[in-house]
């Protein structure tokens, strides 16, 4: 249990916090220009009212000791078999390489078992490792991405189980 166990809040985010997410995804985009070239004036990410309109979505807010910390964004893809996807996961820089992420996005995946992805941009390597090793310790087996390419682009796919809680 890390030292930040019992202060970390994963919150259903309401309509009326949805800018609060707006700007959240700002400072997520600003992190990612590490990796890949993306235009940074203003991001928009269109989907977000679909998380209060669309049944199969879910936005969520981090808050550590009642500061917020981040954001998870997740939803329901319907393949065959549906799974859950982690569309969208940010935890604020000040707050990472403590345990954080990894226990939130634990808990995140006991709250919907079921099949889960996680993708991860191949250039992205501190998030492959941090995957790789939150799923791993979630499943407590070794876990082996699948490659795959979308649009131009490179990814890692990490697919496992999430088993509902007794």
């Amino acid at each position: 249990m890390t030292p930040f166990s019992r202060r970390i809040e994963i919150l259903p985010a309401s309509q009326d916090q949805m800018p609060i997410l707006a700007n959240l995804l700002q400072l997520y985009i600003h992190d990612f220009t590490e990796f890949v070239d993306l235009d940074t004036e203003r991001f928009s990410y269109p989907h977000l009212p679909c998380y209060w309109s669309e049944p199969d979505r879910h936005p969520f807010l981090v808050k550590l000791k009642g500061k917020l910390a981040g954001f998870v964004l997740v939803k329901k893809e319907s393949g065959s078999p549906p799974f859950w996807d982690m569309a969208e996961f940010f935890i604020l820089r000040k707050y990472r390489r403590q345990g954080i992420g990894t226990r939130v996005a634990q808990e995140v995946w006991g709250l919907f078992p079921g099949q889960w992805q996680v993708r991860v941009m191949s250039s992205n390597t501190p998030g492959n490792h941090f995957w790789s090793r939150a799923v791993s310790g979630f499943t407590g087996e070794p876990v082996h991405p699948a490659c795959n390419e979308k649009n131009g682009a490179s990814w890692h796919v990490f697919s496992f189980q999430s088993k509902p809680k007794p």
